[in-house]
């Protein structure tokens, strides 16, 4: 199956990529290059753009859907019609007995049958047409205007514009014996005259109409229509203004606004910096964020969601449902906050409403006057009492002389009057406050004395394992020999258990474990937490 090798992307990697795709699809991110630098319309679906696994291709490219094998002997030449090479004086052997020529026999002669052919007379021959052999490729082997001369259209066009002019002619004389048919009759001067004007406006008119007619054949676009008789030709006007610039000439610089030719859309605006006043085109995201795109976009978000929470509304199967339903969504939406605001003013009350307080309570303020000396004390009137709040001040409980909070210690509040860390607490006073440090310097001495009576722990000795779980004697000694032969069977071993094939029918089974069967298990084992392990053997 001819599909593209694509490596295993996480999750996250896969979200990036689709959110840049759609970026490169708004035009709000540049477009992808190929292998040759050329950018790749992001509007290409993904399983032409990549390519298939045979050709080994490392990132999106769309050379394999070009023709990249072209054969150099294909051509697009045609025949020459009517060439002769070459006239010939008398009959030739082997040559047409009709008329004379070389290029072909008499069976498959064009020329009128002779009553005597050339064969016979020598005379009149032919010459010799000219013979051209041509490879053509597959499209040019169906192309059936191949070998067509456009110029022989201009024959056409002369037809035509032949047609037009005696129409013309026909039309003026025409006029010309109508004039001469009044001017023989005798009904007056004045009579005369007008029917000439009259005239000569209608010839006027009619040229002008002729006129009109070419300038109006620009604006029309030629649209074949498929009929059963084999398809008619209609005119569909153009309704683009041509006397308007192209939004992609707004700015011609190469790192402004993006514009899509696929979609004819230009997202951002060409022009940033103009004067808004004077613009008259801002982009295509102006219109989708103001007017009724705006509310088309919030209408078509509310269905969305209504479907997802179990409601039966789709959008584009029953519009005028949809717009129903959202027009009441938004009038329960206001109705739930108009009750919610109400019940919040009832609740704390609203400010804004009532009237308004006098100056005085607000910020303490008054027009008594109160002079102060330079440390701050009152000399001559009253001092000006600070403002308070709504809740309850300088109330003490419990006999404390200062507020919860007034101390802090410790990431904790407490009462600064007695320095107690409950709330709830009875004030015991600077009495309290002298029992409570006597009780921290009592402990921190006890903690002291019983840090110096403990006496460190006795060290223990290490005890070295033998190789095979015992004690290590003194006078241990491996024979070298008999460990070369414990490594050989301890591989033998391990090669049984990769593969039961090689086990024997008949297992005989050994229960003396020697020091140097112990030394090679435990060389030839292998430690899953030894970072060298897939190094070994």
């Amino acid at each position: 199956m001819a599909t593209a090798s694509v490596a295993f992307k996480s999750r996250e990697d896969h979200r990036k990529q689709l959110e840049l795709e759609e970026a490169r699809k708004a035009g709000l991110a540049p477009a992808e290059l190929d292998e040759d630098g050329k950018e790749i319309n992001p509007h290409i679906p993904q399983y032409m753009s990549s390519a298939p696994w045979y050709l080994n291709a490392e990132r999106p490219s769309l050379k394999h859907q070009r023709k990249w094998k072209s054969d150099p002997n294909y051509t697009k030449a045609w025949y020459d019609r009517g060439a002769k090479i070459f006239q010939a004086d008398k009959y030739r052997k082997g040559a047409c007995e009709n008329c004379g020529a070389m290029t072909h026999n008499a069976k498959t002669c064009m020329e009128r049958p002779r009553q005597k052919g050339a064969k016979w007379t020598s005379m009149h021959i032919a010459p010799d047409e000219k013979i051209e052999t041509f490879e053509l490729d597959y499209d040019g082997k169906r192309d059936r205007w191949n070998g067509y001369d456009a110029a022989t259209y201009a024959r056409v066009i002369e037809r035509y514009e032949a047609r037009d002019e005696a129409r013309r002619k026909y039309l003026k004389e025409q006029q010309l014996k109508k004039l001469e048919e009044k001017n023989n009759k005798q009904n007056g001067e004045e009579e005369v005259s007008d029917e000439e004007e009259d005239d000569e406006d209608d010839l006027k008119v009619d040229e002008a109409k002729v006129d009109e007619s070419k300038q109006m054949d620009f604006a029309k676009v030629e649209k074949r229509v498929r009929t059963t008789g084999g398809g008619s030709t209609g005119t569909v006007r153009n309704l683009r203004i041509r006397e308007d610039t192209a939004k992609y000439l707004l700015n011609l610089d190469v790192n402004s606004a993006h514009y899509d030719p696929k979609t004819r859309s230009m997202r951002e605006d060409p022009l940033p910096d103009a004067d808004p006043n004077e613009k008259f085109y801002g982009g295509d995201n102006q219109y989708r964020v103001s007017g009724q795109a705006l509310e088309f976009k919030q209408l078509n978000i509310h269905a969305w969601e209504a479907f997802d929470k179990g409601q039966d509304i789709h959008m584009q199967a029953a519009p005028s449902q949809a717009e129903l339903l959202f027009k009441n969504y938004k009038v329960i939406k206001e109705k739930l906050k108009s009750r919610m605001k109400d019940t919040i003013m009832d609740k704390y009350g609203n400010a804004a409403a009532e009237e308004e307080l006098p100056r005085e309570l607000l910020l303490g303020q008054s027009e008594r006057q109160v002079e102060y000396d330079r440390a701050g004390r009152i000399i001559k009137g009253q001092e000006t009492s600070l403002p308070k709040s709504k809740y309850e001040e300088d109330v003490y409980i419990n006999n404390h002389t200062c507020v919860w909070g007034s101390w802090w210690k410790d990431h904790q509040w407490g009462y600064k009057c007695c320095k107690q860390m409950i709330r709830n607490s009875y004030c015991t006073g600077a009495a309290g406050i002298e029992a409570a440090e006597a009780a921290t310097d009592l402990m921190k001495t006890n903690i002291a004395r019983k840090a110096a009576t403990e006496e460190a722990p006795a060290p223990v000795e290490e005890k070295k394992l033998a190789t095979w779980g015992t004690d290590v004697p003194d006078d241990l000694v491996l024979d070298q020999k008999l460990l070369v032969d414990a490594l050989k069977k301890e591989d033998e071993r391990k090669k049984e258990e990769r593969d039961e094939r090689k086990r024997k029918y008949n297992v005989k089974w050994d229960d003396e474990v020697t020091v140097e069967d112990m030394e090679a298990y435990r060389m030839k084992k292998i430690h899953h937490d030894d970072p060298m392990k897939d190094f070994l053997h």
